[in-house]
């Protein structure tokens, strides 16, 4: 049996920009890709906090090191800059790799920096 696994999250990263103009996506900055190990391109889903939304996109980096969470395209209009979002990245697995995996959790601060690593 194979599940489909929480890889890993951003939890309670704050929206610095939405660009309704751009073709898609939620643009991360580097460094909290890689702590996540999200790669470009991969799909993510977005949990916005302050309303309830929940969407699907793929994840394009943002400069290292900048603290940019910015919402692209169409779900431009479903996250506001200042929402607290909640970035998860997901993975499937046979059941007993499963069993045992810990997903990785990144916590930010008040500007998108990283404060510790489960």
């Amino acid at each position: 049996m194979q599940r489909f696994m929480m890889k890993s999250k951003i939890h309670r990263a704050i929206v610095t920009d939405a660009n309704l103009n751009y073709q898609g996506s939620i643009t991360i900055d580097k460094n909290l890709m890689e702590l996540a190990d999200i790669l470009p391109n991969e799909k993510v889903q977005v949990l916005n906090i302050n309303s309830g939304a929940r969407f699907d996109t793929y994840a394009i980096e943002g400069e290292r090191g900048s603290g940019t969470i910015c919402i692209n395209g169409a779900a431009a209009r479903l996250c506001q800059v200042g929402d607290i979002i909640i970035i998860i990245s997901y993975a499937i697995m046979e059941d007993e790799e499963a069993k045992n995996y810990m997903p990785k959790v990144i916590f930010v601060e008040e500007n998108n920096k990283p404060v510790n690593k489960i």
